[in-house]
Parts: structure tokens; C-alpha cells; sequence
């Protein structure tokens, strides 16, 4: 039976939450629809394996890395790190079947993401994922800390808030019109939001499988808004699965 659950990694009990949906399989994972105000569906699962193993070998510079199947396994790891390293090819293979082709990436913080003069648009900050077709993102974070959604309801577009707005116009040089629209979606300020107070937010947390909803023309529901978490100077990198 599926089931309705908000916080995943943080209560042992699921609550009623209308936006998101638990499933049974990846099969129902990359099959159910989404109607009805669900955006996100979510594999909850406990992983095998030692995944902070995986990272320890890997040696990655600042930023993202994407981890290429023949160099994770060559890795030099334990039978526990094996483990891991085959769940994480697993999961892969899976979507590919499917159609769908997601990474492996070694994410040790961002490049630029503090060199934003006008307004923040990196993906530590609350977005929606945009395509020009239907699709979605598919996301599972495997050690680390994990991303975070926001439901659509409790947030405001970042580039309505006023001083926002006047710093972006005052960028643009020209009136409020729809010139000015495109000038945001261009530069992707449309797809960044802030949270209000006491906004309901929830951790995709570790081993669990998502499909998020994304915005494209037609859709049927909502994008899901979520962020990465804000990288910590000192903290281990995550290893994570996206596409």
C-alpha cells in the first residue's frame, strides 16, 4: 500500500503529506503518476555498505565529480565499500533500463556559489528543476547530507521580493514589462524561491530513491522546490545519484 510521508529521515512514523508519495519499487518509482498535487515520490530504503569508504579513496578536488562505472570499480575498497559501489552501479543500470540517464557524481561544495552579487541562483538555494519536455529528476544521496524540499505553498518567488526585484530591474535597465520576463527566465532567477516563515520542509534524507517533478510545458503538477544543502568548510563530500 503506498503511503503519504513528509519526513523521512527524521520521524519513524510517516504523516499525512499531500505532496509526496512512498512506493514500493523502482518499477512504481519511475511508473506511478503524479496528479493530484503529489510532486515527489520517494523509495524509502536502508543501504548496505559502506559508502564513506567510497569517498575516502576518491581523492576529488573542489566541486563535482562525476564517478565513471570502470574507476569506482577499480577502487582499492573493503567487501563493505564493494557493496556499496554495486548499489550505487545498481540503481544506475535500473533507471538506464528504463530510459533515464543519471550520474554518480562526488559533490565536494561549489564553485561560485558565494559569488552572486544580484541574487542567489545556485542549487543550494530553493529551485525547480526546468525542461523544455516531459521529465523528471531522479535523486538519491547515498552518504552525506541530503538534499532538502519545501512545500510550493510555503515559499515566495525570490524575484518578487521587492528589493530583489528593484536590484534585477536596476540590472536590466528598462521597464517591468515582458521584456523584463524574459531577462529573468534567462538568467534563471523565475526558478528560485525563498522560504516563509514556519514553511514546511522536508529532508530527502540518506539511501532513499526520488522522483521529483520538474517545470515543463503541459505538466500536470507542480515542480517540486528543494535545494542541496549549503556546503560546510571542513565537512566530508557526498556521493550522490542524479538525473
Amino acid at each position: 500500500m503506498n503511503r503519504w510521508c513528509p519526513f523521512f529521515d527524521m520521524i519513524a512514523e510517516p504523516l499525512d503529506h499531500p505532496h509526496v508519495r512512498y512506493v514500493n519499487s523502482i518499477y512504481e518509482l519511475v511508473s506511478t503518476p503524479m496528479r493530484d498535487g503529489v510532486n515527489a515520490l520517494c523509495l524509502r530504503r536502508t543501504l548496505e555498505g559502506d559508502f564513506e569508504e567510497v569517498i575516502r579513496h576518491l581523492h576529488v578536488e573542489r566541486g563535482i565529480t562525476t564517478l565513471e562505472r570502470d574507476q569506482l570499480l577499480t577502487l582499492p575498497v573493503s567487501a563493505a565499500g564493494k557493496i556499496a559501489i554495486e548499489t550505487m552501479l545498481r540503481d544506475q543500470e535500473q533507471l538506464r533500463a528504463y530510459g533515464f540517464d543519471p550520474e554518480i557524481d562526488c559533490v565536494n561544495g561549489y564553485i561560485g556559489h558565494d559569488q552572486q552579487d544580484l541574487m542567489r541562483t545556485d542549487v543550494c538555494s530553493f529551485h525547480v528543476d526546468r525542461a523544455t519536455d516531459i521529465a523528471d529528476t531522479y535523486l538519491c544521496t547515498y552518504a552525506g547530507a541530503s538534499s532538502i524540499g519545501v512545500c510550493h505553498e510555503d515559499v515566495i518567488l525570490r524575484a518578487q521580493e521587492p528589493t530583489v526585484r528593484a536590484r534585477l530591474l536596476a540590472d536590466f535597465g528598462g521597464a517591468d514589462d515582458e521584456r523584463f520576463i524574459e531577462y529573468l527566465t534567462e538568467n534563471y532567477y523565475d526558478l528560485h524561491y525563498d522560504a516563509l516563515p514556519n514553511a514546511r520542509t522536508f529532508r530527502f534524507g540518506v539511501g532513499h530513491l526520488w522522483r521529483i517533478a520538474i517545470d515543463y510545458p503541459g505538466t500536470d503538477v507542480p515542480p517540486c522546490i528543494h535545494r542541496a544543502p549549503d556546503p560546510i568548510d571542513g565537512e566530508p563530500p557526498r556521493l550522490i545519484l542524479i538525473g
